[in-house]
């Protein structure tokens, strides 16, 4: 709540557009994984499906939060806000 406020303040535009912006944006298009059998293994690339894509962004989001917030004066309500800012540029 404080985050959206800061976000309100900070941009004037609607926190919750700029929340899915950051989502949007901030999510892997791609990632790899591995393939092969027992002691062949190399590492392919794949799509990444829709609603890991979602929960990915959200997790990279707000472990950059937590991050910048660590041993810092800044709140993490602060660190969420400009993590959001920036991502949904």
């Amino acid at each position: 709540q404080h985050a959206f406020e800061i976000i309100n303040l900070i941009t004037d535009l609607n926190p919750i557009q700029v929340l899915v912006d950051a989502i949007m944006n901030s999510g892997p298009r791609e990632d790899s994984t591995r393939v092969g059998s027992a002691g062949t293994a190399r590492r392919q690339a794949v799509d990444v499906s829709p609603l890991r894509r979602v929960n990915q962004a959200i997790y990279l989001l707000t472990t950059g939060a937590r991050k910048a917030a660590f041993r810092n004066i800044k709140t993490i309500a602060e660190c969420l806000a400009l993590e959001l800012i920036n991502a949904a540029k």
